[in-house]
């Protein structure tokens, strides 16, 4: 039976490009840098001693340079390619990183986390579509799974060694961990990576189509980036205020809330692949799971009110696990199959910008909700808009499904 289940494993890898393979290295490289972000606003309330309303703020404008960047991606990478948007990104961003610690002013920080921000995610759009010059079309979803794979062991590894940091030496070393990291994968994908583009011919034959679909008059397209922003409002709380909340609720110091952190990724890195290759396999209904996956973010919210106990802490994040593992895949390849070729940047940088938007609103949301109410208010805010969700994505479900009937006549 454990051979089996090797075997399964294994198969579950089989067939996806070198490339693939290399671009998962870099991303893990990236962002098992990226261990500023879970300690974000730890590092601005006792460190630099912000206020929550502060906080809330400088999350806020984290947002809007995420926003503004995932635009800029995707017009860049129609524009120049996605291996440059990508290589410069990288690079730019490692010495931007490097640079924040200098900045104790709160103005000032927002500002820098702004630009720093509208830098690092031109990275998304392009490294999405890269995806699709790098794979097999069969093989997209569990490229994209790799992908995420790589992102999710590199966060496990991050926050994890990031609490170590900030035990033995400080705060100011994690921002040269994820500097350097940054110009690391850079440098790698130049060493690693052949220039390689998506064909400019199919991008000339869709744009003079008559039947080409643009982005902004497709409807359920539209339905789907709200739900997506949703998803991320709610989503993004595990790395504004929930850290937070296991400090000050449940006294847990940083390298206890770097273990619970990434459990996020150990258990994704562990069973996500697997999954998806799964659910391939048996033609199960995407857009079902996506559904189901929200009722998942729900409920590891609500779940955080039903006790005091410790133990709901890591049922939560359980809950958040598999529902992340259900929904991100699955969402990310809609996006990338509902693009016509050649527009694949522009529809790929609105989907990255739907995250965006919602880290515009979701820390200062949810901070200014604690300090007026509590974490308990905030939670169930959270699981209701969970659940505003699924009732969305039941919509989105008949939507499509009327509009294959109108193909199909």
């Amino acid at each position: 039976m454990v051979k089996r289940t090797f075997i399964t494993y294994q198969d579950s890898f089989r067939g996806l490009s070198n490339e693939v393979w290399w671009l998962a290295l870099i991303t893990f490289i990236n962002r098992a840098g990226t261990m500023v972000l879970p300690f974000m606003t730890l590092y601005l309330t006792k460190d630099l001693n912000f206020s929550l309303a502060q906080v809330g703020t400088i999350m806020s404008c984290f947002g809007v340079g995420s926003l503004l960047g995932s635009w800029l991606g995707g017009k860049l990478t129609d524009k120049i390619g996605f291996y440059r948007v990508m290589f410069w990104s990288l690079l730019i961003t490692g010495f931007l990183f490097i640079a924040l610690q200098f900045i104790h002013s709160f103005i000032g920080f927002a500002l820098a986390i702004f630009i720093t921000m509208s830098i690092a995610d031109t990275f998304r759009p392009a490294m999405f579509v890269s995806l699709k010059a790098y794979s097999k079309p069969e093989n997209q979803t569990r490229s994209l799974t790799l992908i995420r794979l790589a992102i999710n062991l590199g966060f496990s590894l991050g926050p994890f060694l990031g609490g170590i940091i900030i035990a033995t030496l400080n705060y100011s070393g994690l921002f040269w961990v994820d500097g350097i990291t940054c110009i690391t994968a850079g440098f790698l994908l130049k060493l690693v990576l052949s220039k390689r583009e998506l064909s400019k011919k199919s991008e000339a034959i869709v744009d003079t189509s008559e039947t080409q679909r643009s982005v902004y008059r497709d409807k359920p397209y539209w339905l789907f980036l709200v739900i997506v922003f949703l998803m991320g409002f709610i989503f993004l709380q595990l790395f504004t205020t929930m850290p937070l909340y296991y400090k000050e609720v449940h006294a847990l110091s940083e390298v206890q809330i770097g273990l619970v952190m990434g459990l996020n990724g150990f258990l994704i890195f562990l069973f996500e692949m697997p999954l998806i290759h799964y659910i391939e396999k048996t033609l199960l209904n995407r857009m079902k799971i996506i559904t189901w996956s929200l009722v998942l973010f729900a409920l590891s919210f609500i779940i955080l009110n039903v006790s005091s106990w410790v133990g709901v802490l890591i049922i939560g994040m359980l809950f958040i696990t598999f529902g992340e593992m259900l929904a991100f895949p699955f969402t990310n390849n809609f996006a990338m199959n509902r693009a016509p070729k050649g527009r694949e940047g522009r529809y790929l940088a609105l989907y990255t910008m739907a995250f965006s938007v919602a880290h515009i609103f979701s820390a200062k949301t949810g901070m200014e909700i604690i300090d007026r109410f509590g974490y308990i208010t905030n939670w169930f805010v959270m699981g209701g808009l969970g659940f505003v969700a699924v009732i969305l994505m039941i919509f989105l479900r008949d939507l499509l499904h009327k509009e294959k009937e109108v193909i199909g006549n």
